[in-house]
């Protein structure tokens, strides 16, 4: 058994011990679909490690007091983020029209409670799983300030931070404006990193060079999460 099917097993069994709804623990106990394992697999796991605060087949009232299901509900500190995965053939091709007008209620209805939505295609997990990994990280930053390592000085693990927020490649400009520093200042934080291994540079030809996460890199994990303020 690998390391994800063994975290997955105690994360599924500890929430289906745990669960007093009769409808939710029959849901779990059915499984997860095919779509939502491989994301858990090949994206959630790879760059978070764990399952902490996350809960698969979430029972949700809508804004009509029905009952809805989210694949994955992301609520670190009571905050409320959903993950939707999408087949192909199950929400675009083969969707009938009653099924699609109320897959879009439901998003609509969850939104206007407040829940943040992360819809994920299939067909991208498949195809573009760094693009789904920088979505994921991009995702959990919007709830939760995710560890760096505790050796950083506190503009690198600011610029990791900034990179993990941004759903592209970034500029030395546009991180220097961020950190309030001056770009040459900037640079020698950028190629510190990228002697790391934590940055990679994106368009090296191109007279202005662009910065991302090195693929793979959820980033210099810790034991313990560190605000700017105690970085500082």
């Amino acid at each position: 058994m690998s390391m994800f099917e063994g975290a997955m097993e105690e994360w599924i069994a500890e929430q289906t011990f745990n669960e007093s709804n009769p409808r939710r623990r029959e849901m779990l106990t059915k499984g997860l679909g095919h779509g939502t394992v491989e994301f858990l697999r090949k994206i959630w796991y790879p760059v978070i490690g764990n399952f902490n605060h996350l809960y698969a087949e979430w029972e949700v009232r809508d804004l009509n007091n029905r009952y809805r299901y989210l694949d994955l509900a992301y609520m670190p500190g009571g905050a409320k983020g959903c993950i939707e995965i999408h087949g192909y053939a199950s929400h675009a091709r083969d969707v009938e029209a009653w099924r699609f007008k109320d897959l879009c209620m439901k998003q609509a209805m969850l939104s206007l409670d407040r829940w943040l939505f992360l819809p994920v295609a299939y067909l991208s997990i498949v195809e573009d799983p760094s693009l789904c990994k920088q979505l994921v990280l991009s995702f959990v930053g919007v709830f939760v300030s995710q560890p760096v390592s505790t050796s950083m000085h506190w503009t690198e693990a600011e610029t990791i931070r900034f990179a993990r927020r941004l759903l592209r490649p970034f500029t030395t400009t546009e991180l220097s404006f961020h950190l309030q520093y001056s770009e040459k200042h900037t640079r020698r934080i950028l190629q510190r990193l990228a002697d790391q291994g934590v940055l990679v540079n994106v368009e090296e030809k191109k007279r202005y060079r662009t910065w991302q996460l090195r693929d793979g890199n959820a980033a210099v994990q810790s034991s313990k999460t560190l605000s700017i303020a105690e970085l500082r």
